[in-house]
Protein backbone atom coordinates (compact mmCIF):
# COMPACT_ATOMS: atom_id res chain seq x y z
CA UNK A 1 0.00 0.00 0.00
CA UNK A 2 1.42 3.59 -1.03
CA UNK A 3 1.79 5.94 1.57
CA UNK A 4 -0.85 8.38 -0.21
CA UNK A 5 -3.47 5.25 0.31
CA UNK A 6 -6.68 7.23 0.00
CA UNK A 7 -5.67 10.57 0.22
CA UNK A 8 -7.46 13.14 -2.41
CA UNK A 9 -4.83 15.54 -3.93
CA UNK A 10 -5.37 19.12 -5.80
CA UNK A 11 -1.96 19.99 -7.81
CA UNK A 12 -1.77 22.67 -9.46
CA UNK A 13 0.39 22.82 -12.76
CA UNK A 14 0.48 19.30 -12.99
CA UNK A 15 0.31 18.89 -17.03
CA UNK A 16 4.09 19.67 -17.39
CA UNK A 17 7.21 19.39 -15.56
CA UNK A 18 7.52 18.90 -11.78
CA UNK A 19 3.87 18.98 -11.02
CA UNK A 20 3.30 16.24 -13.84
CA UNK A 21 5.86 14.01 -12.29
CA UNK A 22 3.99 14.86 -8.76
CA UNK A 23 0.81 13.68 -10.29
CA UNK A 24 2.19 10.49 -11.99
CA UNK A 25 4.01 9.61 -8.45
CA UNK A 26 0.87 10.60 -5.77
CA UNK A 27 -1.32 8.51 -8.04
CA UNK A 28 0.90 5.49 -7.40
CA UNK A 29 1.07 5.91 -4.00
CA UNK A 30 -2.53 6.03 -3.68
CA UNK A 31 -4.11 9.00 -3.94
CA UNK A 32 -6.96 10.23 -6.25
CA UNK A 33 -6.00 13.23 -7.73
CA UNK A 34 -7.25 16.46 -9.46
CA UNK A 35 -4.73 17.32 -12.15
CA UNK A 36 -4.94 20.97 -12.67
CA UNK A 37 -2.89 23.20 -15.25
CA UNK A 38 -4.01 26.04 -17.73
CA UNK A 39 -1.81 25.11 -20.14
CA UNK A 40 -0.31 28.53 -21.24
CA UNK A 41 3.11 28.78 -22.43
CA UNK A 42 6.16 30.23 -20.66
CA UNK A 43 4.76 33.16 -20.09
CA UNK A 44 1.03 32.29 -19.23
CA UNK A 45 -0.62 33.16 -22.30
CA UNK A 46 -3.02 31.15 -24.02
CA UNK A 47 -4.72 27.94 -22.44
CA UNK A 48 -4.83 24.42 -23.31
CA UNK A 49 -7.27 21.87 -21.48
CA UNK A 50 -4.64 19.16 -23.52
CA UNK A 51 -1.54 18.50 -20.71
CA UNK A 52 -3.87 18.05 -18.12
CA UNK A 53 -5.84 15.38 -19.46
CA UNK A 54 -2.90 13.71 -20.75
CA UNK A 55 -1.52 13.32 -17.29
CA UNK A 56 -5.11 12.05 -16.15
CA UNK A 57 -4.95 9.19 -18.68
CA UNK A 58 -1.71 8.26 -17.82
CA UNK A 59 -2.50 7.84 -14.39
CA UNK A 60 -5.95 6.03 -15.16
CA UNK A 61 -3.97 3.86 -17.81
CA UNK A 62 -2.16 2.82 -15.08
CA UNK A 63 -4.75 1.96 -12.72
CA UNK A 64 -4.77 5.04 -10.84
CA UNK A 65 -7.57 7.45 -10.27
CA UNK A 66 -7.71 11.26 -11.22
CA UNK A 67 -9.76 13.96 -13.00
CA UNK A 68 -8.40 17.15 -14.97
CA UNK A 69 -9.04 20.51 -14.11
CA UNK A 70 -8.10 23.11 -16.29
CA UNK A 71 -8.61 26.30 -14.56
CA UNK A 72 -6.25 28.71 -13.86
CA UNK A 73 -5.28 29.54 -10.30
CA UNK A 74 -4.96 33.18 -10.85
CA UNK A 75 -8.76 33.29 -10.57
CA UNK A 76 -10.47 32.56 -6.74
CA UNK A 77 -13.21 31.25 -8.59
CA UNK A 78 -11.11 28.78 -10.29
CA UNK A 79 -9.44 28.15 -7.25
CA UNK A 80 -12.54 27.28 -4.96
CA UNK A 81 -13.77 24.85 -7.84
CA UNK A 82 -10.74 23.11 -7.88
CA UNK A 83 -11.14 22.51 -4.01
CA UNK A 84 -15.02 21.56 -5.22
CA UNK A 85 -14.40 19.23 -7.79
CA UNK A 86 -11.65 17.09 -5.38
CA UNK A 87 -14.25 16.70 -3.04
CA UNK A 88 -17.43 16.01 -5.21
CA UNK A 89 -15.31 13.90 -7.63
CA UNK A 90 -13.63 11.95 -4.39
CA UNK A 91 -15.41 13.11 -1.66
CA UNK A 92 -13.14 14.74 -0.11
CA UNK A 93 -9.66 17.10 0.27
CA UNK A 94 -6.24 15.86 2.04
CA UNK A 95 -3.82 17.31 0.14
CA UNK A 96 -3.10 20.44 -1.81
CA UNK A 97 0.32 20.90 -3.88
CA UNK A 98 0.71 24.85 -5.17
CA UNK A 99 3.04 24.47 -8.46
CA UNK A 100 1.42 26.35 -11.00
CA UNK A 101 4.04 28.92 -12.66
CA UNK A 102 5.00 31.17 -14.99
CA UNK A 103 7.67 33.52 -16.18
CA UNK A 104 8.17 36.86 -17.62
CA UNK A 105 11.83 37.59 -17.00
CA UNK A 106 13.12 41.14 -17.18
CA UNK A 107 15.20 43.82 -15.61
CA UNK A 108 14.15 46.00 -13.60
CA UNK A 109 15.09 48.90 -16.17
CA UNK A 110 12.96 47.47 -18.73
CA UNK A 111 10.14 45.84 -16.94
CA UNK A 112 6.46 46.49 -17.73
CA UNK A 113 3.54 46.53 -15.37
CA UNK A 114 1.98 43.73 -17.09
CA UNK A 115 5.33 41.37 -16.36
CA UNK A 116 5.29 42.25 -13.01
CA UNK A 117 1.59 42.08 -12.40
CA UNK A 118 1.49 38.53 -14.30
CA UNK A 119 4.17 36.96 -12.13
CA UNK A 120 2.85 37.40 -9.25
CA UNK A 121 -0.60 36.51 -9.76
CA UNK A 122 -0.03 33.03 -11.09
CA UNK A 123 2.61 32.66 -8.32
CA UNK A 124 1.66 34.71 -5.18
CA UNK A 125 -1.64 35.09 -5.81
CA UNK A 126 -2.01 31.77 -7.27
CA UNK A 127 -1.44 30.21 -4.16
CA UNK A 128 -2.89 32.05 -1.84
CA UNK A 129 -6.13 31.30 -3.52
CA UNK A 130 -6.16 27.75 -3.64
CA UNK A 131 -4.69 28.05 0.14
CA UNK A 132 -7.56 29.99 0.95
CA UNK A 133 -10.22 28.04 -0.23
CA UNK A 134 -8.59 24.71 0.83
CA UNK A 135 -8.26 26.44 3.86
CA UNK A 136 -11.92 27.54 3.87
CA UNK A 137 -12.94 23.71 3.42
CA UNK A 138 -10.28 22.45 6.58
CA UNK A 139 -11.78 24.64 8.68
CA UNK A 140 -15.43 23.75 7.85
CA UNK A 141 -14.42 20.40 8.57
CA UNK A 142 -12.94 21.13 11.98
CA UNK A 143 -16.11 23.11 13.14
CA UNK A 144 -18.41 20.03 12.06
CA UNK A 145 -16.39 17.97 14.40
CA UNK A 146 -14.74 16.23 11.38
CA UNK A 147 -10.93 14.70 12.02
CA UNK A 148 -8.52 16.71 9.74
CA UNK A 149 -4.86 15.48 8.76
CA UNK A 150 -4.05 17.26 6.03
CA UNK A 151 -1.16 18.88 4.59
CA UNK A 152 -0.18 21.90 2.01
CA UNK A 153 3.32 21.95 -0.16
CA UNK A 154 4.05 25.24 -1.94
CA UNK A 155 6.52 25.84 -4.09
CA UNK A 156 9.42 28.19 -3.87
CA UNK A 157 12.73 28.94 -5.53
CA UNK A 158 16.00 29.53 -5.18
CA UNK A 159 15.75 32.53 -6.76
CA UNK A 160 13.71 33.75 -4.40
CA UNK A 161 15.21 32.73 -0.89
CA UNK A 162 19.29 31.52 -1.19
CA UNK A 163 20.09 32.26 -5.25
CA UNK A 164 18.75 35.81 -6.19
CA UNK A 165 18.75 35.86 -10.14
CA UNK A 166 19.73 38.90 -11.93
CA UNK A 167 16.35 39.40 -14.08
CA UNK A 168 13.57 37.90 -12.13
CA UNK A 169 12.89 40.80 -9.69
CA UNK A 170 8.97 39.67 -10.42
CA UNK A 171 9.46 35.86 -10.14
CA UNK A 172 11.98 36.30 -6.90
CA UNK A 173 9.71 38.78 -5.25
CA UNK A 174 7.10 36.45 -5.24
CA UNK A 175 8.78 33.36 -4.64
CA UNK A 176 10.05 35.22 -1.43
CA UNK A 177 6.83 36.09 -0.62
CA UNK A 178 5.04 32.23 -0.56
CA UNK A 179 8.30 31.05 1.57
CA UNK A 180 6.86 33.88 3.73
CA UNK A 181 3.14 32.68 3.12
CA UNK A 182 4.33 29.44 4.27
CA UNK A 183 5.03 30.28 7.14
CA UNK A 184 2.41 32.06 8.11
CA UNK A 185 0.02 29.25 7.07
CA UNK A 186 2.02 27.03 9.14
CA UNK A 187 1.25 28.90 12.24
CA UNK A 188 -2.57 29.60 11.52
CA UNK A 189 -3.71 26.07 9.93
CA UNK A 190 -1.97 23.93 12.81
CA UNK A 191 -5.76 24.76 14.91
CA UNK A 192 -7.72 22.74 11.95
CA UNK A 193 -5.14 20.21 11.54
CA UNK A 194 -3.36 21.35 8.77
CA UNK A 195 0.34 20.92 8.17
CA UNK A 196 2.46 23.43 5.15
CA UNK A 197 5.58 23.10 4.03
CA UNK A 198 7.49 24.34 1.02
CA UNK A 199 10.10 23.36 -1.57
CA UNK A 200 12.59 25.32 -3.37
CA UNK A 201 13.48 22.81 -6.45
CA UNK A 202 16.08 23.11 -8.48
CA UNK A 203 15.50 20.58 -12.03
CA UNK A 204 14.86 20.75 -15.94
CA UNK A 205 11.81 22.19 -16.66
CA UNK A 206 10.45 24.44 -19.30
CA UNK A 207 11.09 27.71 -17.51
CA UNK A 208 14.32 26.74 -15.84
CA UNK A 209 15.64 25.79 -19.80
CA UNK A 210 14.83 29.42 -20.31
CA UNK A 211 16.33 30.71 -17.52
CA UNK A 212 18.99 33.47 -18.13
CA UNK A 213 22.41 32.06 -17.55
CA UNK A 214 21.06 28.99 -16.48
CA UNK A 215 19.08 27.11 -19.60
CA UNK A 216 22.87 25.86 -21.00
CA UNK A 217 23.27 24.33 -17.31
CA UNK A 218 19.97 22.10 -17.20
CA UNK A 219 20.33 21.30 -21.21
CA UNK A 220 23.44 19.56 -20.40
CA UNK A 221 22.88 15.57 -21.83
CA UNK A 222 23.11 13.14 -18.88
CA UNK A 223 25.10 9.89 -20.47
CA UNK A 224 22.62 6.62 -20.47
CA UNK A 225 22.69 4.65 -16.75
CA UNK A 226 24.09 7.88 -15.08
CA UNK A 227 21.90 10.19 -12.69
CA UNK A 228 20.65 12.72 -14.01
CA UNK A 229 20.31 15.27 -10.88
CA UNK A 230 18.24 17.90 -12.75
CA UNK A 231 15.50 15.11 -13.67
CA UNK A 232 11.87 16.24 -12.36
CA UNK A 233 11.36 13.23 -10.51
CA UNK A 234 13.99 13.99 -8.00
CA UNK A 235 11.39 16.49 -6.60
CA UNK A 236 8.55 14.46 -6.24
CA UNK A 237 9.05 11.84 -3.45
CA UNK A 238 10.08 14.87 -1.25
CA UNK A 239 6.70 16.28 -1.82
CA UNK A 240 5.58 12.99 -1.23
CA UNK A 241 6.58 12.61 1.88
CA UNK A 242 5.89 16.23 3.30
CA UNK A 243 2.18 15.55 2.06
CA UNK A 244 2.01 11.64 3.95
CA UNK A 245 0.53 11.04 7.27
CA UNK A 246 4.22 9.77 8.12
CA UNK A 247 5.31 13.25 8.47
CA UNK A 248 5.09 15.76 10.88
CA UNK A 249 7.06 18.38 9.63
CA UNK A 250 5.25 21.66 9.18
CA UNK A 251 6.84 25.46 8.60
CA UNK A 252 9.64 24.34 7.05
CA UNK A 253 11.51 25.23 3.62
CA UNK A 254 13.46 22.24 1.74
CA UNK A 255 15.67 23.48 -1.22
CA UNK A 256 15.60 20.54 -3.60
CA UNK A 257 18.13 19.23 -5.94
CA UNK A 258 19.31 15.79 -7.06
CA UNK A 259 19.80 13.50 -4.41
CA UNK A 260 20.53 16.98 -1.64
CA UNK A 261 17.80 18.03 0.41
CA UNK A 262 18.59 21.31 2.28
CA UNK A 263 16.86 23.12 4.98
CA UNK A 264 16.40 26.48 4.28
CA UNK A 265 15.89 29.73 7.11
CA UNK A 266 14.74 33.03 6.47
CA UNK A 267 16.51 36.46 7.76
CA UNK A 268 17.83 36.95 10.75
CA UNK A 269 20.06 38.73 13.01
CA UNK A 270 24.07 38.99 11.97
CA UNK A 271 25.36 41.52 13.31
CA UNK A 272 23.46 44.86 15.25
CA UNK A 273 24.54 48.36 16.58
CA UNK A 274 22.91 50.18 19.46
CA UNK A 275 22.76 53.75 21.09
CA UNK A 276 22.13 55.28 23.88
CA UNK A 277 19.77 57.98 22.53
CA UNK A 278 18.78 58.81 18.98
CA UNK A 279 20.81 57.90 15.78
CA UNK A 280 23.18 60.61 14.70
CA UNK A 281 24.41 60.42 10.88
CA UNK A 282 27.80 60.78 11.31
CA UNK A 283 27.88 57.91 13.87
CA UNK A 284 25.80 55.52 11.12
CA UNK A 285 28.45 56.21 8.51
CA UNK A 286 31.53 55.30 10.92
CA UNK A 287 29.22 52.01 12.29
CA UNK A 288 26.78 50.83 9.99
CA UNK A 289 28.95 51.62 6.63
Amino acid sequence: MGILEGRVAVITGAGRGIGREHALLFAREGARVVVNDVGGANDGSGADAGPAQQVVDEIRAAGGQAVANAGSVVSWADAAAAVDQAVDEFGRLDILVNNAGILRDAFIAGMDEDQWDAVLAVHLKGHAGMLHHAAAYWKKQTKAGEPVDAAVVNTASASGTFMPNAGQANYGAAKAGIAALTLVAADELDRYGVRVNAIAPIARTRLTLATPGMGALFAQEVPAGEFDAFDPANISPVVAHLASQKCSLTGKVFAVQGGAISELAGWHDVSTIEADGPWELDDLAARLG
